[in-house]
């Protein structure tokens, strides 16, 4: 399946050029949190989405009807769909279709409007609420926004959303369901309740130091920096990306998924079921393990993730020698949003032939991987993965190719 069309909206940039650009450059999106008054948090920083004006890409009519996650949504697939020259014409309607992806959806209404009824009572609560904050408006939005009457739905599994999303569009095409899907996730959580919920578990990075708070496979890493945005992508057959001419951007070969069915939040330790949604990416694509050389990790920056990762990536490369990175540590991690942006960012890395570099402070050698530097950095190889673990032990993997 051939990725025809991209867009993004994160802490790094509010397109692909600026995002991927950045990426290049190792600028950290991180930022002191400016959205609410965080003080009482115990939490400073969040990689905030600057200087987003939604009216740029839809009318302020629209999006004054809309979450901030589904502007989000919105926002990257007309950016994905306008570089992928998709029009009516182009495209039949009925072979179009949206599966999108989100881990909270909604949140920032929820919580404006559930405050509004504490103070001022129920009758005062919009009427607009339930259809501002259902995760499913995201795809519904896009659905209405190009005209899709193929299928149209919402993935929810945490922060394996979207890299669901994206390999249950692949599935889609790949089973002759549709011609062309759009697909991603989008997140909007850098709000009070969702800053302090993830604080209440203690999953958060307390660090004041914007530029050394997320650390992913660091020695000193201390918990995941919240972020938000989307990334969208236009997934289509080779067929109908070649017969109406498309610059093709890269692939999608491969996709695995499992489930660790061990805890509500922690991930088996043992990585048993992510090493085992690798192999079953890898093996999808029809490739060995020898042939990828870089995997795009998860790579929060929890000790619990990245012990676990790092097991399962040696658990399924032995001593072939694969990179490892995480992006998180310049955008912060996008929960259900995460596994979109990243494999816009592996797509452009494999590319460019340049791989992002591990921005994570002094490595953890307990950990045993083998991180990107700036010296190790430059490389051809046209393989790669990007790992996705949610909440409730959802993993899922994409096999990316450079065209």
């Amino acid at each position: 399946m051939v990725v025809t069309g991209m867009g993004t909206v994160n802490a790094l940039g509010l397109d692909v050029n600026e995002t991927v650009t950045a990426m290049h450059q190792q600028q950290v999106g991180i930022a002191p949190i400016t959205k609410f008054d965080a003080s009482e948090t115990g939490i400073t920083v969040a990689g905030e989405v600057k200087h987003f004006e939604v009216e740029h890409r839809m009318p302020k009519r629209l999006a004054k009807r809309m979450d901030l996650f589904t502007q989000y949504a919105l926002y990257t697939a007309i950016e994905a769909y306008e570089q992928a020259g998709l029009s009516d014409e182009a495209v039949d309607p009925d072979r179009l279709a949206v599966i999108y992806g989100s881990g909270i959806g909604g949140l920032t209404t929820i919580e404006t409007q559930v405050t509004r009824m504490v103070q001022k009572g129920p009758k005062r609560v919009s009427p607009m609420f339930v259809p501002m904050s259902i995760i499913n408006m995201a795809p519904g939005a896009i659905a209405q926004q190009f005209n899709a009457h193929g299928t149209s739905y919402a993935v929810v599994t945490a922060c394996a959303s979207a890299t669901n999303a994206i390999g249950e569009a692949y599935r889609h095409i790949q089973h002759g369901d549709a011609d062309v899907v759009i697909t991603g996730g989008a997140e909007a959580s850098v709000n009070e309740i969702g800053i302090a919920g993830f604080a209440a578990l203690t999953a958060l990075s307390p660090a004041t130091d914007a530029q050394q708070a997320s650390l992913p496979f660091g020695r000193d890493r201390s918990g995941f920096v919240m972020g938000e945005g989307a990334g969208t992508l236009i997934l289509e057959s080779l067929e109908h990306a070649e017969a109406r001419g498309a610059k093709i951007l890269g692939e999608i070969v491969g996709y695995g998924s499992t489930s660790d069915a061990y805890h509500m939040t922690s991930p088996d330790p043992e990585g048993t079921q992510a090493s085992r949604a690798m192999q079953q990416a890898i093996a999808d694509a029809g490739l060995t393990v020898d042939q990828i050389s870089y995997v795009n990790a998860h790579g929060t920056a929890t000790t619990a993730n990245d012990a676990m990762e790092a097991l399962a990536i040696r658990r399924v490369f032995g001593d072939h020698p694969v990179l490892v990175s995480s992006t998180k540590a310049l955008t912060g991690h996008l929960l259900g949003a995460a596994g979109a942006v990243e494999a816009i960012m592996t797509l452009a890395a494999l590319r460019d032939g340049r791989l992002p570099v591990n921005v994570g402070g002094v490595a953890d050698d307990t950990l045993a991987v083998d991180l990107v530097t700036s010296n190790n950095q430059q490389q051809t190889s046209p393989y790669a993965l990007s790992n996705s673990f949610g909440f409730g032990g959802h993993n899922a993997v994409l096999a990316l190719k450079r065209w």
